[in-house]
């Protein structure tokens, strides 16, 4: 299983950027999916996140800008990030409880991250 990160890059502040992460290889099921960022010399914090029905929670920080949303016949995820602030930027990490179809063993998969540049 893998999951693969895409969207991000530079923008200026309150432009707009749409993250995406698809899970592939031996997928059975997805549980929640998520989105995680690390800025340099800070911890990695949630940002948001989303059950397989659609239920989703954000940071306090991103709540009003940010919106999660998933594609289950896809497994996919994507943060659509508007208004976008200086603060915003950091390494953006995907993040997925996974069942794998070999073995039937639910994991927790990271994506490689995908780094977002807001510009002042």
């Amino acid at each position: 299983v893998q999951l693969q990160a895409s969207g991000g890059g530079l923008v200026q502040a309150g432009g707009s950027l749409k993250l995406s992460c698809a899970a592939s290889g031996s997928v059975f099921s997805v549980n929640v999916m998520g989105w995680y960022r690390q800025a340099p010399g800070r911890q990695r914090e949630v940002v948001a996140g989303i059950t397989s029905d659609g239920r989703a929670n954000y940071a306090a920080s991103v709540k009003g800008r940010f919106t999660i949303s998933r594609d289950n016949a896809k497994n996919t995820v994507y943060l659509e990030m508007n208004s976008l602030k200086p603060e915003d930027t950091a390494v953006y990490y995907c993040n997925a409880g996974v069942k794998d179809s070999d073995y039937l063993v639910t994991n927790d998969y990271w994506g490689q991250g995908t780094q977002v540049t807001v510009s002042s």
